[in-house]
């Protein structure tokens, strides 16, 4: 049975969405994987646009022309400058989305970027759209856990947008064991791997070399460790983290659990600035997003790249056809 086709939301009005929806239509359309944009579709002029009514109306409409849920936007956009005007519209596409996917109507959820200050301004209460989403379809007693992933790598930072100083004073054997119970799950149910291997980063160099360049390592990162291997999980670590990203080192785990932010980010943007994707696990529905941000800076001038979106679609696809089956 064709599985049913993906939402891609707006993002912010102002920044580079509208673009490369526009681009990765074109590239799709073929092929697939299906998706409907919910959006202003007055702002597609680029491609052919088809205005639907339905989801289920778009997989019909796809080959020919880019399928929009219109939802106009409350005050004009200028490329480049964001409006909290247009911050409601930008939540309401995204729980709508969100909606869809629980009842069954589409078969994920790909969120273009937002821009999150613009949201704050408007009244926005969340850190950033993984925890949104957690808050819309998480799993109870779970954290929504951030992973970015490219054919060469996936990373899960254990913290996330905050400075360094407070991410260390966050990091606890607990913690890291939450996260890499949650990649471990969905390394099995969303990219069918029955035995995932795990490699977990240490904090300090050389991974503290036996507590010489710092303990936490060995107080806090070895004890997790040790936990998920009494759970059953195969992980390994503190590993060094100067050459786990090594080609040598890459292939030997499924997944790097890392400590913070750009310990995560810095190895996967290196390898595929342009194909990865941002995939939130632990939710009850498929999210995934491009790993970019607006690009505010290029908008309105026909230089977005749409590859980390086309690559966000076809992962989203591809988790949803791996849910479906072993369901």
């Amino acid at each position: 049975m064709p599985l049913p086709p993906l939402a891609l939301t707006m993002g912010e009005p102002a920044g580079i969405g509208a673009e490369i929806a526009a681009g990765a239509w074109a590239a799709l359309r073929a092929t697939g994987p299906a998706f409907v944009l919910l959006g202003d579709a007055t702002r597609i002029a680029a491609v052919p646009v088809a205005r639907v009514t339905a989801p289920e109306d778009a997989a019909a409409a796809f080959p020919a022309a880019l399928p929009v849920l219109h939802r106009p936007l409350p005050a004009p956009v200028t490329p480049g400058r964001p409006d909290p005007a247009n911050a409601p519209a930008v939540i309401a596409a995204i729980e709508e989305a969100v909606a869809l996917a629980k009842a069954g109507r589409v078969a994920g959820v790909v969120t273009n970027p937002i821009q999150k200050a613009t949201l704050y301004a408007a009244g926005f209460r969340h850190p950033g759209h993984t925890e949104y989403l957690g808050a819309l379809a998480g799993t109870p007693g779970r954290p929504p856990v951030m992973m970015l992933a490219c054919p060469e790598l996936r990373v899960v930072p254990v913290t996330g947008h905050e400075p360094l100083a407070r991410a260390i004073a966050r990091l606890t054997p607990a913690l890291i064991v939450a996260h890499a119970l949650v990649t471990a799950e969905a390394l099995r149910r969303d990219f069918g791997i029955a035995a995932p291997r795990l490699a977990v980063a240490g904090l300090n160099p050389h991974a503290g070399e036996d507590g010489t360049l710092g303990t936490e390592d060995r107080d806090i990162v070895a004890p997790a460790v040790a936990e998920l291997r009494a759970r059953g999980i195969e992980a390994r670590g503190p590993l060094p983290p100067d050459t786990m990203f090594t080609p040598l080192a890459r292939p030997t785990y499924d997944a790097a659990i890392c400590l913070y932010h750009d310990q995560a980010l810095i190895p996967i943007k290196t390898l595929d600035m342009a194909g990865g994707v941002n995939v939130t696990l632990g939710l009850s529905i498929v999210r995934t997003s491009p790993d970019h941000g607006t690009a505010l800076d290029i908008a309105g001038q026909g230089r977005a790249d749409p590859s980390s979106l086309i690559a966000a679609l076809r992962m989203a696809a591809a988790i949803a056809r791996h849910r479906s089956l072993s369901s």
